[in-house]
């Protein structure tokens, strides 16, 4: 059965989408079965792989999860060898006030996808850069999180708060959620800011950090603007070969104890 893992930090510009989409890429590149659920109404994750999207689906994740379309009818298959893409539009920017009087609004994206589990051996969220109805949504059908995060001044501040945010859901409505692990993201082993970050995360942090860091890298940036992954777009890029580093490491992580 496949892994389910949500990708989450409230702040915007950290990496986020970027890691949704290139550590998924990468898993298939190494034949894993990877489903990427785009549940961020901006749409990034769908628009980063928009140049091997065929004409539009019956349904994206907000008809999935309102139960307007079957999984079939969402799902982009093969987007890359072996990756399939669930999209999403604007449209799910009105799900806090559609769900607002139903008693599983929180549970809708897990209801949604408990039939795709079987299908991919990977299942990762995209989630929106704030705390809404969305992330609790994410957070209550994931097995774990990973939170990407700057290499900047601020970066410890919203790190603690999204681990609040995941205890409470931990708490509240799924008692096996766990932090995947923290992933540094725009890295520059140039600064002396970027090493003070990690060196403060690491001392203050009692939660798993993952071993590969994702360098500042010019083709990591660009590769959005062409709808592409970055190992499709640049294979030998630092970018994608930091991307393969961490499909390996998750990989090799499981079935050991954190």
């Amino acid at each position: 059965m496949g892994r389910v893992i949500a990708i989450t930090n409230q702040k915007g510009g950290v990496g986020k989408t970027t890691t949704a989409i290139n550590l998924s890429a990468c898993l298939a590149e190494a034949e894993q079965r990877v489903l990427l659920i785009d549940f961020d109404p901006q749409g990034n994750a769908t628009s980063g792989v928009a140049s091997a999207l065929e004409k539009p689906k019956e349904g994206d994740i907000y008809d999935l999860i309102c139960g307007n379309a079957e999984a079939e009818d969402c799902i982009y298959k093969d987007v890359v060898p072996g990756l399939d893409v669930i999209g999403a539009d604007m449209d799910l920017s009105g799900v806090e006030a559609e769900f607002q009087e139903l008693p599983d609004m929180d549970e809708r994206l897990k209801k949604a996808i408990e039939g795709l589990k079987d299908s991919y051996d990977y299942i990762f969220i995209d989630c929106p850069p704030s705390i809404s109805v969305l992330t609790v949504n994410a957070l209550t059908a994931s097995e774990s999180v990973i939170i990407p995060i700057q290499c900047e001044y601020y970066a410890l501040e919203g790190l603690n708060q999204v681990i609040k945010v995941i205890k409470l859901v931990q708490r509240r409505m799924n008692p096996s959620i766990y932090v995947e692990g923290v992933l540094f993201t725009m890295y520059d082993q140039r600064t002396r800011l970027s090493e003070q970050v990690v060196e403060s995360v690491r001392k203050s942090l009692n939660e798993p950090i993952f071993e590969t860091m994702i360098p500042r890298n010019v083709r990591l940036a660009e590769a959005p603007s062409y709808g592409e992954p970055i190992n499709i777009y640049d294979p030998s890029s630092r970018g994608a070969e930091s991307y393969r580093m961490l499909a390996a490491e998750l990989m090799d992580r499981e079935g050991r104890d954190f």
